[in-house]
């Protein structure tokens, strides 16, 4: 099955895309005092049809992942062994499958193979520190999937990245062309100075475990980030998810149907400049300034426990003018911090059209357009309401970013 680049489409199809179902979520820690004192000012009434936004980006989720990508596998027929060595860089530069092993110092893993080339990258059991470039850098290739076997990997730059040309190689996995993370083992990831995984185009990740912590965005993809699987660890001083293409804005995207994400990020948790589109998985965000951000999102299913500084989940225009936050289906959690502070923030719209909310925040709902709840259960500091509350106008703050690159 050919794999498709995800991108928007307009909301006429969104009732053949999207499917109403129920989201999961635990319950998120703190609340601010002035919370109880959030009054309830009616501004739309309860209504049994599901709404969404006009004009609203959604994304066609059909074949974004191949058989291939969801193999937790390699086909070691044919592979190639290899094991590493310090101080001496290696280069695939044909279509295969590579089986690595080895605990080295300087050495970068280097992909530069035809553009329809498909490599693949087994760690077996590797450790590489490095002091100023990628473990693993895909130069040139149609695709790479870097895979893991039942083993414990590690990998780490500890200082500032050097470039390649006019690319400023700034992740510890840094790719130019489509990579799909999988396998059965472990890899942690450590970047001091810089980003941890980072694609120019698609970035997918549909098994194992993975830790990382970073000084810059955790995991960040000019076109996509796609998660359907995993457990991942994320620890970073800027962004936790972070797709942003400044060329295409169609692109930008982020889709979550599966897996684990345990998240504590110094500023967003997952921020898309297009669409954040989650259909499944379990989500906890334990600290962040905005906790989803992007200029729609869409939550269909899933976990979500969510404690932010700023805004719980922003619908900002990044894009174009039509923002918008859509919930159809399941439980999201979410607290928020003291003061001027919003848990769910639209610069356009708001609609809730089902699942179950649990609020804890002075303004839990905040849309400069039209606000609706049209079903699902939704508590708002102890209290279940029928109608959406807004406390004050307003809309978010934005955001900004790059990326591909390490943002200050």
């Amino acid at each position: 099955m050919k794999n498709k680049k995800l991108k928007s489409i307009s909301a006429i199809t969104l009732a053949a895309l999207l499917t109403v179902s129920a989201v999961g979520c635990s319950k998120a820690q703190v609340g601010s005092e002035d919370a109880a004192a959030t009054t309830q000012t009616a501004t739309s009434t309860a209504s049994s049809n599901a709404t969404s936004a006009a004009g609203a980006s959604v994304l066609d989720t059909s074949e974004l992942f191949s058989d291939r990508d969801l193999e937790q596998s390699a086909d070691l027929a044919t592979a190639t062994q290899m094991n590493l060595v310090s101080n001496q860089d290696v280069t695939l530069n044909k279509e295969g499958v590579y089986v690595l092993s080895g605990e080295v110092e300087n050495a970068t893993v280097v992909v530069d193979a035809a553009e329809d080339a498909k490599v693949q990258i087994v760690l077996n059991g590797v450790r590489i520190t490095n002091e100023d470039s990628p473990a693993i850098y895909v130069k040139a290739a149609d695709k790479v999937f870097v895979t893991s076997t039942d083993s414990e990997n590690n990998m780490e730059v500890s200082g500032s990245y050097v470039a390649d040309g006019d690319t400023n190689l700034d992740a510890v996995i840094f790719s130019k062309a489509d990579i799909t993370l999988n396998g059965t083992g472990t890899l942690e990831i450590v970047s001091n100075q810089g980003n941890g995984i980072a694609s120019k185009d698609d970035l997918k990740i549909t098994g194992g475990v993975y830790t990382i912590h970073s000084s810059a965005d955790a995991i960040e993809a000019n076109d996509a980030i796609l998660i359907s699987d995993g457990t991942i660890t994320i620890d970073t001083d800027k962004d936790a998810l972070h797709s942003e293409n400044d060329e295409d804005g169609s692109l930008g995207n982020i889709y979550i149907k599966g897996g684990v994400l345990n998240i504590t990020a110094a500023d967003d948790a997952i921020t898309g400049n297009n669409v954040v589109q989650i259909d499944g998985g379990t989500i906890n965000i334990k600290t962040s300034e905005e906790g989803i951000e992007a200029n729609n999102i869409k939550v269909n299913d899933g976990q979500i426990t969510l404690y932010a500084n700023n805004d719980g989940i922003n619908a900002t225009p990044k894009v174009n003018s039509n923002a918008a936050i859509e919930v159809n289906g399941g439980t999201i959690d979410v607290s928020m911090a003291s003061g001027d502070t919003d848990a769910f923030d639209s610069n356009g719209d708001i609609y809730i059209n089902g699942g179950t909310i649990n609020v804890k925040a002075a303004s839990a709902f905040d849309a400069d357009g039209t606000a609706q709840l049209n079903g699902g259960n939704v508590t708002v500091n102890g209290e279940q309401i029928t109608q959406i509350t807004q406390s004050r106008g307003g809309g978010g703050r934005g955001g900004a970013g790059g990326g591909g690159r390490v943002r200050q």
